[in-house]
This record gives structure tokens, C-alpha cells and sequence, in this order.
């Protein structure tokens, strides 16, 4: 599957970790027809979406024809009943990003990537071993991140209802809401529960933040991008060419906490550093294998280290794979979460919608980062308290010589620039 920008019109929500490929492609007018008549033409296009385009082509080792004549045995008389059904056929894959959203749900997954969102601005996934509801990260400057929730925080509880068993398409009907009212989590963090009442608010989401920051080493372009949204490539390209005038000695990219987003983001982003070289590959079931590569116009050559954590997912490892295994940059921090799945979404007749896993997606070197993650060149550990002292308390100190792992890429950079540009992973 060659994976085009105009096919790629939504991305991880703020709710799920994904790397989403939207095709054009809906319920042909004769489906749609019969749709109108009877929601069972809804469940079987749903089955057959999966039929086709599955990533494993045993369906998690379910007999899937079985499953078609059990659903389709059922007399459906409206369309909830039809999305009850639809819900119980795709948990039989145990697939946590495999899922069915009903038209408010689709909509709001339409909402998240267009850069402006309601809610407290987290992004969630369930642990596909625990089925856990696990914070991926919270969005920078969000209710949720100015309250202190972090990344690997398991939820425990919504207002008081018990999240077991529950999906992430339940839980975003429980955590969203008007602006202004409130949402009460029960955080699991360690050995530890913590509440959180949490207000929501309407959350404008800038991707991509940079300065110029002075260090021994001269002075350096430091840019945060904070999710791939639609505009984080175009606020990226403004980035880099405005530091590359105030010629800064190399960058420092960071993708702490960010969750992923769109997947041709993260390719149009890669092709900024890197001229040349693979930059993310995707296999089918039937073995397949596609590649994106860079095209030869990348906005600059100088040095460049990229800072990760437990909360970089999904598009974050795409690029910072890619530039890794390209050795245009080393990679600073502590492991990223372990994202490889790419999910499809089509839009059904009735406005809702259903996300399907279709491929894993491969650094260039070939590595299959689900579930392990990325390592990064140089470990640079955060305990919890360090981090949220310098994430909520200190914000003033991220990115500057007083953030710990922003230190360590210097020194990296510097050696790097004193190498003449070739990165080196430090042993």
C-alpha cells in the first residue's frame, strides 16, 4: 500500500493511538441502498471491511465466516442494535485499535486531527496483554496536562465507573463533554492511586513550538512538535527555515510525549532532514511491502539529536526511526512506547465509521517496533517526580540547559558538529 497525502485525511485521536490511513472509498450505492431498509447491510459491510483488508489474514485466529453467519442470523430493528452487534464481532479480534464508531464518535475522531478539540486532552490506548486504559500522553497545555496526569497512567476509574472491560470508544463518551463541566479520573500510577477532577476546556492545539537557545556549544534550534496534525508539517517547514537564518550550529528535536497523529505528517516531516534513504515501510498480510523515501529536499543538513520517551508513539517512532537508522540523528531520552500498527478508516453510509489494522509499519533498517519501541542512542532517565516538576512546576526549564535530558543532547550535538555533522552513537 503506497501511502499518498491525499489519502491520509485522519490521525490518532485524542483518545487512541493510531497511525490512520483514511481511504476514500465508502458503501457502494447498492449497500447503501439496502442500508436504508434494513441496518443488517451495516454489520455485514463491516464484516466484510475486515475480510478484505485485515492484517492477519487468520483473524486472530478466528473463524470469521462463523462469525458473519452468527451476526447475520440476528434481526436488527434499528441501528443501535446493529452497532451493539458490529461492537461484539470486532472484540472477537482482541484488537484494541480494530474498532467501530458510532457517528458521534466518528465525528469526533474528524475533530481531533483538524488542530482544535473539546475535552481535557489526553490520549489513551488499551494495553492489548492488561486491556487496561492506558494515558499514551497528555497533550501540552491541556487541562489534563496542567493537572499532572503523565504517560503510562492507567485509568481506573471515570466518575466513579469502573473502566474494566471498557473500550476507548466508551471511555472518550465518558471523558468528554461541555467546556467548563468536569470529568473525575482515578489514576493508577505505580504502586499508587491518584484522583484527578479535571475541567474541560476547548483546546486549540499549535503542534510545533522552537526557539533559539544559547549553549556551550553555540547556539542551537531547539523545536518541540508536540502531535502530527494536518499543519504540523507547514509549522515545521516555518520552524526550520526561521532558525536556519538566525544560523544556529545544529537542533534539538523533541518528541517527548508526543502521541502520534497523522501518518503522512510524519513522512513530509521526515523528508525535511533527511534527503535521501527510506523513511517508513508497511506490510500487508498478504507480505506486501511499500516504502516511503526521502525525496532530496531537506531544509538542512546541520547536526540534529531528537529527544524520546515512554509517551513519543506511533508517527513520533516513525520519525524518529527513520532518522535514526539513517544516521541523521541520535536519539536521547528513555525507551518510546512501541506503536507499529497502521489502522485504515472508512466512513460507512449511516456517518459512522470503522477504524481496521492493516498493515505494521518497519523502520528502514527493517526493525518491527510494536510493542518494544524505539531505544535511543544515548538513555537518559526522568523519574516520575522529575518529570512532572519539569513538565507542570519548571516549564520554564524544558527544553533549556536545566532539563536534564535537553543537556545531554548538547553534549551529543556537540560532538556531532565536532565530527563534522556524522552522528556516532556514544558507547
Amino acid at each position: 500500500m503506497v501511502i499518498t497525502k491525499n489519502r491520509l485525511v485522519l490521525g490518532a485521536t485524542a483518545v487512541t493511538l493510531s497511525t490512520i490511513a483514511v481511504t476514500s472509498l465508502g458503501i457502494h450505492s447498492q449497500g447503501q441502498a439496502l442500508f436504508k431498509e434494513s441496518p443488517k447491510e451495516l454489520v455485514d459491510e463491516v464484516w466484510q471491511i475486515i475480510q478484505r483488508q485485515y492484517v492477519d489474514g487468520t483473524f486472530n485466529k478466528v473463524d470469521w465466516q462463523a462469525v458473519r453467519q452468527q451476526y447475520l442470523r440476528k434481526s436488527y430493528s434499528n441501528p443501535q442494535e446493529a452497532y451493539k452487534s458490529i461492537r461484539e464481532m470486532l472484540k472477537k479480534l482482541d484488537d484494541p485499535y480494530t474498532r467501530f464508531m458510532d457517528p458521534e464518535e466518528f465525528k469526533n475522531m474528524q475533530v481531533d486531527t483538524s488542530g482544535e478539540l473539546t475535552g481535557i486532552g489526553i490520549t489513551i490506548s488499551q494495553d492489548e496483554k492488561t486491556k487496561q486504559l492506558v494515558v499514551i500522553a497528555p497533550i501540552e497545555d491541556t487541562p489534563a496536562f496542567k493537572a499532572g496526569v503523565l504517560a503510562k497512567d492507567v485509568i481506573v476509574q471515570i466518575n466513579g465507573k469502573s473502566t474494566k472491560g471498557m473500550d476507548t470508544n466508551q471511555a472518550v463518551s465518558l471523558i468528554r463533554g461541555e467546556a467548563g463541566t468536569s470529568v473525575n479520573l482515578l489514576i493508577q500510577r505505580s504502586s499508587e492511586r491518584k484522583k484527578f477532577s479535571i475541567k474541560r476546556a476547548k483546546i486549540e492545539i499549535h503542534p510545533v513550538r522552537y526557539s533559539q537557545q544559547k549553549t556551550p556549544i553555540g547556539n542551537v534550534g531547539y523545536i518541540r512538535l508536540n502531535q502530527f496534525s494536518a499543519n504540523a508539517g507547514k509549522e515545521m517547514q516555518s520552524a526550520i527555515k526561521n532558525l536556519e537564518t538566525k544560523q544556529v550550529t545544529g537542533y534539538i528535536l523533541d518528541l517527548r510525549g508526543n502521541p502520534g497523529g497523522l501518518l503522512f505528517s510524519s513522512v513530509d516531516i521526515a523528508r525535511m532532514w533527511l534527503n535521501n534513504g527510506t523513511i517508513v515501510s508497511t506490510k500487508d498480510r498478504q507480505g506486501e511491502q511499500e516504502r516511503e523515501t526521502a525525496n532530496g529536499k531537506a531544509l538542512t543538513n546541520k547536526a540534529l539529536v531528537i529527544l524520546v520517551d515512554k509517551g513519543s508513539a506511533s508517527a513520533s517512532e516513525i520519525l524518529s526511526g527513520a532518522l535514526q537508522d539513517n544516521k541523521r540523528a541520535l536519539l536521547v531520552g528513555t525507551q518510546t512506547f512501541g506503536k507499529g500498527l497502521v489502522q485504515s478508516v472508512r466512513p460507512l453510509e449511516d456517518g459512522s465509521g470503522v477504524a481496521v489494522t492493516i498493515a505494521k509499519y518497519f523502520t528502514p533498517n527493517g526493525r518491527d517496533i510494536n510493542k518494544h519501541g524505539i531505544v535511543p542512542d544515548v538513555k537518559v532517565d526522568l523519574t516520575d517526580a522529575q518529570r512532572k516538576e519539569l513538565w507542570l512546576n519548571e516549564r520554564e526549564k524544558l527544553g533549556t540547559l536545566q532539563d536534564p535530558q535537553f543537556a545531554k543532547g548538547v553534549e551529543i550535538l556537540g560532538k556531532q558538529i565536532a565530527g563534522r555533522g556524522v552522528p556516532r552513537a556514544e558507547k
